[in-house]
């Protein structure tokens, strides 16, 4: 498909945003200034960046635990993100909810919780929403990964979105380990799309680190899903980075991650834009400073913004 120069612009520089703020997050974390810990996604970009901007404003999006990327995407305030990081009471959840439960409801983003696979059925709850108040051009879309995708919740939502012909899209960002299980140890047939079959939904395998692929069969799965019902669609990627913080990656070769790195997204991204002579080295390395500053004023943000008091403790708890 042919695109305009300001979705690759747009793309190149949520990516770049992405990366940034994740490394910047990882180097804080290591100077103890980031409390509990934190999942990044650093590798995975192509997956949230091509996904969400081939969305509309209105869709509901629901990310994951390591979904840094999606949250940028969709629209979330970057320095609200940054100060939720550092627990600050300007942060997306004033501080409260940390790295794996950034959010912004406004902009119908809603973050991941603790308990993998539960996503997939709010989203379904999403959906109903949708379908009851009879609204034509909105879908609910959830990420997951692939360890997430062997829990019963996902079967569940599956089921749910396929019974009652929901307008979901399920995403499965397959990076390859749940946790630090390779996906060859839990699933006899590695390939996710075939889980669609007994749901009777239609299924797309893709690569995840090609940001114009994912964006063309996101743009597709958004129009099916609209006037059809539910479609399983499989990003195939790598996180470069560990599973968390506490990750010491020792179940995986450094030739493995090196190989993985030569097929970075934004590699891969900036190989193109220079190949087809859509925008120069320069212009590229200018957005990515723009994107690296952007960084800087947020954590500068966050470090100046006041921690939680203990007096609001209680507040925004429902249960």
């Amino acid at each position: 498909m042919e695109h305009s120069k300001e979705l690759y612009e747009q793309m190149w520089l949520k990516m770049n945003l992405s990366r940034e703020f994740e490394e910047e997050v990882q180097w804080l974390f290591s100077k103890g200034l980031v409390h509990g810990t934190t999942h990044l996604g650093v590798g995975e970009e192509a997956t949230a960046v091509g996904s969400i901007l081939a969305l509309k404003a209105q869709d509901y999006v629901f990310g994951t635990h390591r979904g840094h990327n999606q949250a940028i995407t969709k629209g979330v305030n970057i320095n609200h993100m940054m100060a939720e990081i550092l627990a600050r009471a300007t942060g997306v959840c004033k501080g409260k909810g940390g790295s794996m439960h950034i959010a912004d409801p406004d902009i119908h983003y809603f973050g991941a919780d603790g308990v993998l696979g539960t996503s997939a059925v709010m989203c379904c709850g999403a959906g109903i929403s949708i379908k009851k108040k009879k609204e034509e051009d909105r879908i609910a879309v959830v990420f997951f990964g692939d360890g997430s995708s062997n829990e019963g919740a996902v079967f569940e939502a599956f089921n749910l979105a396929s019974v009652w012909n929901l307008p979901v899209l399920f995403i499965c960002v397959n990076n390859t380990y749940g946790m630090s299980t390779p996906i060859a140890k839990v699933m006899k047939d590695t390939d996710i799309s075939k889980r669609a079959i007994p749901f009777g939904m239609p299924s797309k395998s893709i690569n995840g680190n090609n940001v114009l692929e994912v964006y063309d069969t996101i743009k597709e799965a958004r129009e099916y899903v609209l006037s059809n019902g539910p479609m399983l669609v499989v990003e195939n990627t790598y996180r470069i980075s560990g599973h968390s913080k506490s990750d010491g990656n020792l179940y995986r070769t450094k030739e493995e991650i090196n190989a993985w790195k030569e097929k970075c997204p934004i590699k891969y991204f900036r190989k193109f834009l220079v190949d087809n002579k859509l925008f120069t080295d320069e212009e590229l390395d200018q957005i990515a400073e723009d994107a690296k500053n952007q960084i800087q004023e947020a954590v500068e943000y966050a470090k100046n913004s006041p921690e939680p008091s203990v007096d609001d403790i209680y507040e925004d708890v429902y249960a």
